[in-house]
Order: C-alpha cells, then structure tokens, then sequence
C-alpha cells in the first residue's frame, strides 16, 4: 500500500508509539538489564516461569476467549473461564473484546475487500499492523456485536480496559517480581513477563493478519486468500489453520486434523469436561471432506486447463498416458462431489471409507501434477 501525501490527523499517535517503544525496550532495554544485572539476582527460573505462564495466559485468552468464545460464539462458557479471558485478553494490549470481535466479525464479513480491517491487498505491513496505526476506515460503530453489548463482564472489560491491561501486564508482574526478589527481580518481571511478552504476543496474532492471507496451502477454499499455516499455528496456539476457519469459521476448531497442532481446542475440549464450556459447535466430519474434494477437483481442473494445455506438443505426448489418467481422475471426482453433495443435503450417511479414499485420491494427484510440473517446466509457462 501506498502512503505518498498521507495526511498526518489520519496517524493512531497513541497505538504508534506503544508499538514502537515496546518494541524499543524489547530489543534495549531487556538486553541491558540482562547484561548488566547478575544472574542469581535475575532469578532467571522464576522469570522464565512468570513468562511463559503470561504468554499462554493472554495468547489462549486471545484464541480461545476473544476469537474462539466472544467473536464467534463457538461454544458457551461460564463465568469464570470469560472472566479470565478478558482479564488476561486486556493483558495483551489489543483492545477491548468488544473492539476486538467487531473488527474481526467485519473481517470475516468483507475479507480481502476494502472493508476488511485488515485487508492483505493493502499491503503484508498494513495487514500485520499497519491497520492500527493508520486510520483509513471509519470509526467502529459495534452494529455486529450487539449481542456481546447484552454482556455484562463484556461491557466492564470494555469500559475499563486500559486500566485493566496496564495492572494486569506491567504492575502486577512486577509486584509478584518485587515480593520474590526484590527490586531487580520486579524490574526483570516487569521487561520479561511484562514488555517482551506483550511484543511476542501481539506479533504472534498479526502473524494470522498477514502470513495467513499471503503463504501456506488452501486445502477447503480458495474463495479467501486465508491460508493454513502449521508454523503460525504453532506460534499462535492452534490458530494458523486459518483456511480451514474461513471457511468453517463457527467450528470451535482450527486444526481439524487429529496431527494438527491446536492446543486452544484441546484446552475448549478439556473446560467441557469440567463443566466450565458447553454446547462446542463441530462442522460433521462429511462435510469438510466434501470441502477438501471440491475445493481439490477444482485445482486438478485449473492445472489442466492452464499450463498443462500450454506445453509443448512433444511435451504432452510423453505424459499422455499420466494426463489422461489425471483426466479420468478429475472426471469421477466431479461425479463422485456431485453425489456426496445430494447425500449431504438429504442427509444419507456418508461412507467414511469411502471419503478418506478420496481424499488419498486427491492428495496423490496434486502432488503427481506438481511433480508433473517440475519435469516439465517451461519457463514461458510460469509467466502464463
């Protein structure tokens, strides 16, 4: 995106400079103190301890409670788990729930148009936080979260929530730093669990805004530029499988395959188990296998309607056999979408079986196009 002749009003003075000077303290300030302040009265375990504790605090209050529970209303819980997560949620310094959800209740709404908050054809920077910074929409008039407005705990955190994030992240670490060890250990607590923590969480979250909408593969839908990533999902706490969410966006899950790393969907299934969840909304199985099929016959039918059409005659002969039976695949696929989509409507159970042959089918035959691709490469093809 382009920001030539910018005009200066439209700059988040206040949101800058608190992205830029945790940043600051995070990369000299930190570096400083722990160059300059003996070990032993760091208390490195105990500030490791207090770190990590804060990061899956607030990055699980961000998943599971701001996006998973309050903006899509994938499962209800009890008082205790939203009081948590929005107490810890204020601790990551990225508004209140109810900003929170309007903003992405809108991205969902009007992805990748100009009403998308955070819309990735403006740019990889304006998506992961320039957004934030810079004020090019109008201001939020929370008309789609009126149901969170009925909440009380919702309207509190909203009303209170700058005071909330800054007790919640710098003065209590350092109060519990300051009790164990004294002022150099509150000081540590308060860069450490405090400040750099705030960095690596909120980077971690627009890492979904931007990495999410620009690199990875999209297994269910290509109608979004949303796309699954395992390394953001590993850094976000289950929340990279981010094609898999558009397109499913009210599944109390992300990662759906059972080798997918979602702790957030584990930590929403084992709350159910203690009664503090309930009523967790799952797509049926049948369903998002038919997504995967559709969405997979309509790649094997653009790569042979695109560069598969364009290659050289002789080219095309050696691998007529391979295409042909590539053809024949895509063929039944259609055939087979087709059915499995009456059976769907009319509610007729699905073969499990049968869906996870050919979901095989269609794995083994993106990838024998793709290597297709690879012993027939035609530089003039790429520029097609």
């Amino acid at each position: 995106m382009k920001y030539k002749n910018f005009e200066i009003h439209r700059i988040s003075w206040v949101t800058a400079i608190f992205l830029v000077s945790t940043l600051l303290v995070t990369f000299i300030a930190l570096p400083l103190y722990i160059i300059k302040t003996p070990s032993e009265a760091i208390h490195w375990p105990f500030q490791l301890s207090l770190f990590f504790f804060y990061v899956i605090a607030t990055g699980l209050s961000i998943t599971l409670g701001y996006h998973r529970l309050f903006s899509h209303i994938s499962f209800k819980a009890k008082w205790p788990v939203k009081l948590f997560t929005l107490l810890f949620g204020a601790a990551s310094f990225e508004n209140s729930v109810l900003d929170w959800a309007s903003d992405h209740r809108d991205h969902h709404k009007f992805v990748d148009k100009e009403n998308d908050p955070y819309d990735i054809s403006k740019g990889f920077f304006y998506a992961h936080m320039g957004w934030l910074i810079f004020k090019l929409r109008p201001p939020r008039r929370h008309d789609n979260v009126k149901d969170l407005e009925k909440d009380p705990l919702v309207m509190w955190q909203h009303k209170y929530v700058q005071w909330i994030a800054m007790f919640m992240s710098f003065v209590l670490p350092a109060v519990i730093g300051g009790v164990y060890g004294g002022a150099t250990t509150a000081l540590g607590a308060f860069l450490i669990a405090g400040v750099a923590r705030i960095v690596i969480v909120q980077h971690s979250t627009f890492l979904i805004n931007s990495i999410c909408h620009t690199m990875g593969k999209r297994p269910y839908s290509t109608r979004s530029s949303a796309r699954d990533s395992a390394l953001v999902a590993f850094l976000t706490f289950g929340e990279g499988y981010h094609n898999f969410h558009h397109t499913f966006q009210h599944d109390y899950r992300n990662g759906v395959k059972p080798w997918q790393f979602d702790p957030t969907k584990w930590t929403i299934w084992l709350l159910s188990k203690f009664k503090l969840v309930d009523s967790l909304r799952r797509v049926p199985q049948h369903k998002i296998v038919l997504a995967e099929l559709m969405e997979g016959q309509s790649q094997i039918e653009d790569h042979l309607s695109t560069w598969v059409s364009r290659l050289p005659e002789s080219t095309r002969k050696l691998k007529e056999d391979t295409l042909r039976s590539i053809q024949e695949i895509s063929e039944e696929l259609a055939q087979y979408c087709k059915e499995l989509q009456t059976s769907t409507k009319e509610r007729i159970q699905v073969s499990q079986t049968s869906l996870q042959e050919w979901r095989k089918t269609v794995a083994q035959t993106l990838k024998t196009l793709e290597e297709l691709r690879g012993q027939c490469w035609v530089p003039e093809l790429e520029k097609a």
